[in-house]
């Protein structure tokens, strides 16, 4: 029997552009943050744990604004993403501060995952859509003779913001809907009605058509990548801490494209309608609530969120509860009919 697919939010970011911990800032009038919705519609499509990836920096406040009230509504487990979390014979540079990117994020997943699972960021709005589309793709399909890996895309142009410059996975999907490749764009700006992006910190600029499928890190893997992510580590470490050591990052995209060139697994790239929305700077805040609250407003969602699941799970068990009530009843029911035909078959012998 496959294993059930689990979530993994990858919630270690400090939120540099940001300011402070956007992980914990609500994104409604009722203290919903964005992390609340993604658990929610998680859930909601079939997943019934969730593997929060976060620094010990950040666990007490985490833990009191997120991971306590979850705790309530699905199973969690934790896993700290250091920068001291090396293979043996490596160690932090003397400078380095910066985590190793989402790629080094997943790896310290290796032990407490043996199956299936999707990778989120904790500060994005993914919709309903992605996360029943993933869960589905999860739950139907395991790798054969390639790994069977699956993303969902979105329009460049709908994940940007008029704030400052962004990092996306910009990808191209063959006639067949599989990846075919993903390269990570580190700083992606909007100039005017045009997206932009820049290799050489600003020195030039390149064109990215309004058609631009791009990757929001929201993947679906089988356990292999984590075999995957292991292996080419100490390769990326080999050849990035000499030059880079301060802020070379192991980028999930940059795995899974070697593994594309290498022949070695397929992306199905899953298509959400839903609009993807995030705070990557504290100006983006006021555009993403009046979005959240729309979709409240619209009955998308409820206006309390999980006090409305809360009131559906007590109503199921309340149902649950007068449907064993009435089966009792019944059976003491036949129970008293047969002890008295018993008695009048007693009584005509």
């Amino acid at each position: 029997m496959n294993k059930k697919p689990v979530l993994v939010i990858m919630a270690a970011g400090m939120g540099s552009r940001y300011g402070g911990l956007k992980q914990i800032d609500p994104v409604d009038h009722d203290g919903d943050l964005i992390i609340d919705f993604s658990i929610f519609d998680a859930k909601e499509a079939g997943f019934e744990k969730v593997i929060f990836i976060i620094k010990k920096a950040i666990e007490k406040e985490f833990k009191e604004h997120i991971g306590n009230r979850m705790e309530k509504h699905i199973q969690v487990e934790y896993v700290y993403q250091e920068t001291d979390c090396l293979p043996a014979g490596y160690s932090v540079p003397e400078s380095r501060v910066k985590p190793w990117g989402t790629g080094h994020a997943v790896l310290c997943c290796k032990d407490v995952i043996d199956g299936p699972f999707a990778v989120i960021n904790a500060d994005d709005y993914y919709g309903k859509t992605a996360f029943r589309e993933i869960y589905r793709q999860l739950s139907e399909q395991g790798d054969n003779e390639k790994y069977q890996y699956a993303m969902v895309g979105y329009r460049l142009y709908n994940t940007l913001t008029e704030n400052g410059h962004v990092s996306r996975g910009v990808c191209t999907a063959d006639e067949k809907g599989h990846l075919a490749d993903i390269h990570e764009r580190t700083r992606i700006e909007k100039h005017g009605d045009r997206a932009e992006y820049t290799e050489d910190g600003g020195a030039t600029w390149t064109f990215l058509p309004e058609d631009t499928l791009v990757s929001m890190n929201m993947w679906g893997f089988t356990e292999s990548m984590l075999k995957e992510l292991e292996g080419r580590f100490t390769v990326f470490l080999d050849k990035n801490l000499p030059v880079n050591p301060e802020k070379c990052e192991y980028f999930l995209p940059f795995v899974v494209d070697e593994l594309l060139k290498e022949g070695k697994a397929e992306v199905t790239v899953l298509k959400s309608a839903d609009k993807w929305y995030g705070v990557t700077y504290k100006e983006d805040k006021p555009m993403v609530m009046d979005a959240i609250q729309g979709l409240k407003d619209s009955g998308y969602y409820p206006q309390k969120l999980w006090k409305a699941a809360s009131a559906c799970r007590k109503k199921i068990r309340r149902a649950g509860f007068q449907a064993y009530s009435r089966e009792s009843e019944a059976w003491k029911k036949n129970g008293e009919n047969r002890r008295k035909r018993k008695i009048a078959g007693y009584n005509r012998k």
